[in-house]
């Protein structure tokens, strides 16, 4: 039932993902960051079961910090999207897999802004824009209509808010507050989120 989005721009990557902790039909919490910092210019984007997507995203985190100590340099985003996509696939064909569906979002300086799509199944994939989750779904049409080649960060972060709108307007599940993320060259930072209240008379 979680939902997370994505947005690349021309020098920049932008992440939403909703708040919700929910098990079976009990809400559990409603401020969980599903936005994680794993390097001053790579962030992640996770979602699936709670404990799974806790101690992936950990144990990458680790092992990418890792890297740097032992060579001195951050992995490129790409890099670690095929570190990252690569684990995913081995544990996929083991005994303990982990169901974890995520974006790993970053910039390089060299590369670029980077946006990869990678689901539980390990399939990756890079892409412009793309959404995880059953609110995906209705936000499709939306990225397909508003996002060019060179939107600005104020564009894509509208964008976001038309989705959270189409959201909260037509999925039973109620998922009313975002959390939202941009990476460029200058590193990562939080924006506003994106909530029922913040949404109160907007024209999507």
């Amino acid at each position: 039932m979680e939902t997370i989005l994505g947005i690349k721009g021309p020098d920049f990557v932008m992440v939403a993902a909703d708040c919700t902790q929910a098990h079976s039909i009990i809400m559990m919490k409603e401020d969980e960051n599903k936005i994680h910092k794993i390097s001053n210019n790579l962030l992640m984007a996770t979602i699936g079961d709670a404990g799974d997507t806790i101690q992936f995203t950990e144990y990458i985190a680790k092992n990418i910090a890792l890297y740097k100590m032992r060579n001195g340099y951050d992995l490129s985003p790409k890099a670690a999207a095929h570190y990252t996509r690569k684990n995913l696939a081995d544990y996929l064909r083991s005994r303990s897999p982990y169901h974890v569906n995520l974006f790993v979002a970053g910039y390089d300086e060299k590369e670029g802004p980077e946006l990869h799509y990678i689901d539980y199944l390990a399939n990756g994939k890079s892409l412009n824009y793309a959404g995880q989750g059953y609110g995906a779904l209705f936000c499709a049409s939306i990225f397909d209509r508003y996002h060019h080649d060179k939107i600005t960060q104020e564009e894509a972060y509208d964008v976001f808010k038309k989705c959270v709108v189409e959201i909260q307007k037509r999925l039973i599940v109620n998922l009313p507050n975002f959390k939202v993320a941009v990476v460029d060259k200058s590193g990562i930072r939080y924006l506003d989120d994106i909530t029922s209240k913040s949404l109160a008379g907007y024209a999507a």
